[in-house]
């Protein structure tokens, strides 16, 4: 696909709604109504259309978000980036928090036009400065952030064994990493220092009860 014809499917599949842990923004969501709900991953192959995990606020992200936003002074005037960013919601979140520059890092082009849409959805709740999208992978560079967002990004063990030595070099470095997740079976089991925890309302479908504890956590080198 075109980035025209990705920008009218996303905006074609989704609603434009809040998440629940996070009513303050706007994002282009699937929800029990919209067509993508129901695909099957056959199905949006067979459109050449990866999975749209960028369709869902995860509890991680969302955790994530409240977090910047109840506690700005994490981000204000700081250098950020929204790692896995999917959605954009915490890149959006950080912005409007008051962060110097926010990086949001994506390689599904979906994604990354999902989030862009996303952008210009709050852009008038968002400060002057813009959201930077890189649709490239990242991992293993340091580009002078001060922190680092990820959320929901140990779910499978390649990807969990590849990202956590990177953030953790960045932790070493002075990089204030912090990850949101909701109990995902390779999140490290030590080097991690709980900041907050919320109650992350969600769908059974998505995450088969109505309700995740999702904690903040910062990782330590």
């Amino acid at each position: 696909m075109t980035p025209g014809q990705r920008r009218a499917f996303i905006t074609a599949e989704t609603a434009i709604a809040a998440p629940a842990l996070v009513p303050e923004i706007k994002l282009h969501l699937a929800t029990e109504i919209t067509p993508i709900w129901q695909a099957t991953e056959a199905s949006l192959q067979a459109s050449n259309v990866p999975p749209p995990y960028w369709a869902f606020a995860w509890p991680g992200g969302q955790a994530l978000a409240r977090f910047v936003l109840d506690h700005p002074e994490w981000v204000r005037g700081r250098r950020v980036l929204d790692f896995a960013a999917g959605c954009g919601l915490g890149a959006i979140a950080a912005m409007r928090a008051g962060a110097e520059r926010v990086t949001a890092a994506e390689i599904d082009d979906f994604a990354a036009d999902a989030m862009a849409l996303n952008v210009e959805l709050n852009g008038a709740t968002l400060n002057s400065a813009s959201i930077q999208i890189l649709r490239h992978d990242i991992v293993g560079r340091s580009e002078g952030w001060d922190v680092v967002l990820a959320g929901d990004v140990c779910y499978e063990r390649p990807m969990a064994e590849r990202v956590v030595p990177w953030l953790r070099a960045l932790a070493g470095a002075g990089v204030a990493v912090l990850m949101g997740d909701p109990g995902r079976a390779y999140l490290p089991a030590q080097g991690l220092v709980e900041v907050a925890r919320y109650d992350v309302p969600t769908s059974k479908e998505l995450e088969d009860r109505e309700l995740r504890t999702t904690r903040v956590l910062r990782l330590m080198p």
